[in-house]
């Protein structure tokens, strides 16, 4: 449904996925991906958004790379330059922002894991913001705009403690905060290419309470 483009930060050039509605108008929605990368995973999410009726685009921040293995994880994710993907992101919200259907109007950002970390780092241009399994300590948060999350039970790399000092963080920042636990749930449990870990009802639950949260604060 979308396809991939050329996106030029300073002398650095990466690629973005951009799916648009046959319309070719609707909200803004920035997808930032999990540690893997620009996977099929998160680029179809972006085609779901499409179907939901928004304009939805995804930065590749490792431009091109990807991961199968949490080794390789692990090795593309401590790679990035904090100030450059920062730098990166950023452009990516003006890209959104200048798409015709979008018109400079604030945008969504849907964060997975990495991507949920880099989402509540933003600072302008954002009226809703959607986390999946992701906390940060609270001086990396710049966002303003409301905040919803969705968290598994059983997370190895985000336990429920670490989940409820961020909540808390974030109330205490003055946030508008909506966190969602999915009980006998893993970390990545609403990606469909990790097995053992994807969990179809609750990936299905979670979605349903995205698309309307985003609605909500983007109308």
């Amino acid at each position: 449904m979308g396809k991939r483009q050329t996106l030029q930060t300073g002398d650095t050039t990466a690629e973005y996925y951009l799916a648009v509605p046959a319309s070719g108008t609707g909200r803004g929605v920035l997808v930032l991906h999990a540690w893997w990368g620009l996977t099929d995973v998160f680029t179809t999410i972006c085609d779901r958004l499409v179907e939901a009726g928004f304009v939805a685009l995804a930065p590749d921040l490792y431009n091109g790379r990807t991961a199968t293995t949490r080794e390789q994880a692990e090795q593309l994710s401590s790679s990035l330059n904090g100030e450059a993907t920062y730098a990166l992101i950023n452009r990516a919200v003006a890209e959104l922002q200048a798409q015709s259907g979008v018109a400079g109007r604030p945008i969504g950002v849907v964060g997975f894991s990495l991507g949920g970390g880099w989402a509540v780092a933003l600072q302008r241009g954002v009226g809703a913001v959607v986390i999946y399994y992701a906390t940060v300590p609270l001086e990396y948060v710049g966002v303003s705009a409301p905040v919803m999350g969705h968290f598994a039970e059983h997370d190895e790399f985000e336990p429920l403690e670490n989940v409820r000092q961020f909540e808390q963080a974030l109330r205490s920042k003055g946030l508008s905060v909506d966190f969602h636990l999915y009980p006998k749930t893993q970390h990545w449990f609403t990606e469909s290419n990790q097995p053992g870990y994807y969990d179809p009802a609750a990936a299905k639950l979670a979605w349903q309470r995205t698309i309307e949260f985003l609605r909500q604060h983007l109308a």
